[in-house]
């Protein structure tokens, strides 16, 4: 035992940078451990005391307590409000978001592009911190990391579990038929502006929300969909679905295979669930802020928004609802 003691430690008794590094790895795999399985982790208390206790120890600060507890799990915003489980499937399935070039003149692919102003789109921000287009637009290409005025793209997300029916039948959500058992992921996206005429004024109003939704089986088999103004998309869409006799338009689920990825419309922000080549924008999930929607919409005090916010529309409740 002695001889193991002199192994570990020098002169002064101070542990060997070998052996710090060896304890500080082990306890930094607990941390990470830790904050991928969360509360749902067979022992997660136990492991989050040694994880802490090794970090104490090697330091040598003595603050071995609750605060070193607390530093070793880290739990995120949305594994505190919907669970380690949930929130790993919200960080799973957060879309890429590509953007639509500059729209040709009036519409018509034949006519050239706006020349008028700069080549630019207005990227969805949290409306707590911006609500003018001038704080949302970005003139720059590629990967996207922020605005022109350095805010984070940001997601809203809301969900409705179905797992258990009578549980959130009781918080107001549909969970009947088809939705039993399935997790219904929503992304809702805030953009100040919306304009669908290339001129920038037809279809304009202030304040726009527009979502990318998920659905998810119990067997683990993923659909998603994007919204537009009167209407869901898959891979293509537009304002809903036009009959071929009648040229009515009705509405649509929309569900489609194309997961993770979502493009956004010029102007109209409307969404289908395909990148395209030529989209010189897009938004890595990985630089997307998501904000559990909520505890905001709980919290009250709530601006008044031109158009109607996710919490006040048909699928905030019922997940399969047609009407955006």
């Amino acid at each position: 035992m002695a001889h193991r003691r002199r192994a570990c430690s020098g002169e002064s008794g101070q542990a060997t940078p070998e052996y710090v590094a060896v304890v500080l790895l082990v306890a930094a795999l607990f941390a990470a451990l830790l904050t991928l399985g969360g509360a749902a982790l067979p022992g997660g208390d136990v492991a989050r005391a040694v994880a802490s206790k090794l970090v104490c120890a090697v330091k040598g600060t003595g603050e071995c307590g609750e605060l070193a507890t607390r530093v070793a799990a880290q739990p995120t915003q949305s594994e505190r409000i919907h669970g380690p489980e949930i929130a790993a499937l919200i960080d799973a399935r957060a879309p890429t978001i590509s953007f639509e070039g500059r729209e040709p003149l009036r519409g018509n692919p034949e006519l050239p592009t706006r020349t008028d102003e700069p080549d630019f789109d207005s990227l969805p921000v949290d409306f707590r911190d911006c609500r003018e287009r001038a704080c949302a637009d970005t003139i720059l290409h590629g990967s996207i990391e922020h605005t022109q005025t350095g805010l984070s793209p940001t997601a809203f997300v809301h969900v409705i579990d179905c797992r258990d029916v009578e549980p959130a039948a009781e918080e107001g959500y549909d969970c009947s038929g088809e939705r039993a058992g399935a997790v219904y992921l929503q992304y809702w996206f805030y953009y100040p502006e919306s304009a669908t005429d290339p001129f920038g004024r037809k279809g304009f109003h202030k304040d726009d929300w527009e979502s990318y939704q998920v659905r998810i089986a119990p067997d683990g088999g993923a659909l998603a969909r994007a919204s537009s103004h009167e209407g869901y998309n898959g891979r293509t869409g537009g304002l809903g679905s036009i009959g071929s006799d009648t040229g009515w338009y009705w509405p649509r689920a929309g569900w489609d295979t194309i997961l993770d990825q979502i493009r956004v419309a010029a102007g109209s922000h409307a969404g289908t669930t395909r990148a395209e080549e030529d989209d010189s924008r897009h938004i890595d999930p990985s630089n997307l802020e998501i904000v559990p929607l909520d505890p905001i919409v709980s919290g009250g005090d709530l601006p008044d928004f031109e158009v109607t916010p996710p919490w006040e529309k048909d699928v905030w409740t019922d997940p399969e609802s047609m009407g955006t």
